[in-house]
C-alpha cells in the first residue's frame, strides 16, 4: 500500500516542516509534549502530530526516524492519537551525552504509562513498526530496518473502526531540534496471529 501524504493532517504545528523526496523534516517547538496525569500529575497535549487515518482492522505501519536531539526529553517517533486521553507513542527520548531512552507511552482513559530501556546516545536513527490487530497493537523497533525487536504489546480501549496514526516530534523543555522521517511503509499486518495458549 502506498503512503499518500495528501491524506495526512496536522494536529498542532511544529516550528518548521517540509516534505521533499518522500521525506518529512520537522523542527520542534520548545515546551511541546504528550503526557497525561500519571505520577507527574501534569497534563501536556500540544505535541505536533502528522497523521493519516485507516479503518483497516489489521495493518502495519513503519518509518525510519533520524534525529539530532541534544536536550533532555527531546523525542521523535510514531503515534496513534485518538483523542487527548487515548493514544500511544514510541520514540527515543534524549537524556544526556551517555544514554537516552528507547520507550513507549500508552494512555487509556486519561492516564499514561511509560516503558523504557536505555540505549547509547550515539544512536541517531531508528526504525519503528506499528502493527494493528483490531484494538490491540504491537510496537517494534530496529536499528537496521530488517531485524525488528518487540518493544511492547498494548490495548487502546477506544481504537474502534477508524484510527489516526503517524509521526510526531516534540521538545518538552526549552529546546528545539530537527527530526527527519523517511522510508514510510503501510503493509499487511506483520504481527502474526497468536498461536500459543488457547483463550479461557
Amino acid at each position: 500500500m502506498t503512503i499518500d501524504f495528501n491524506t495526512f493532517q496536522w494536529a498542532g504545528h511544529p516550528a518548521e516542516w517540509e516534505i521533499q523526496n518522500r521525506q518529512i523534516r520537522i523542527k520542534t517547538r520548545p515546551h511541546t509534549d504528550l503526557w497525561q496525569r500519571t505520577y507527574y500529575h501534569f497534563q501536556n497535549d500540544n505535541a505536533p502530530l502528522f497523521q493519516t487515518a485507516s479503518a483497516e482492522a489489521y495493518f502495519s505501519f513503519s518509518v525510519k526516524v533520524a534525529f539530532d536531539s541534544k536536550h533532555r526529553f527531546d523525542q521523535a517517533g510514531i503515534v496513534v492519537y485518538l483523542d487527548s486521553e487515548n493514544w500511544l507513542k514510541a520514540s527515543v527520548e534524549y537524556e544526556n551525552a551517555d544514554f537516552q531512552h528507547l520507550g513507549s507511552v500508552v494512555t487509556n482513559q486519561g492516564y499514561s504509562d511509560w516503558a523504557t530501556t536505555a540505549i547509547d546516545s550515539a544512536h541517531k536513527s531508528i526504525y519503528y513498526r506499528l502493527s494493528r490487530r483490531e484494538a490491540d497493537f504491537c510496537i517494534e523497533s530496529s536499528f537496521d530496518g530488517i531485524n525488528f525487536s518487540q518493544m511492547r504489546i498494548c490495548h487502546l480501549s477506544k481504537a474502534e473502526a477508524e484510527i489516526r496514526f503517524g509521526i510526531y516530534a516534540c521538545s518538552p523543555e526549552e529546546s528545539s531540534f530537527e527530526a527527519v522521517f523517511s522510508e514510510f511503509a503501510l503493509t499487511e499486518c506483520r504481527w502474526p496471529a497468536h498461536n500459543g495458549q488457547a483463550p479461557d
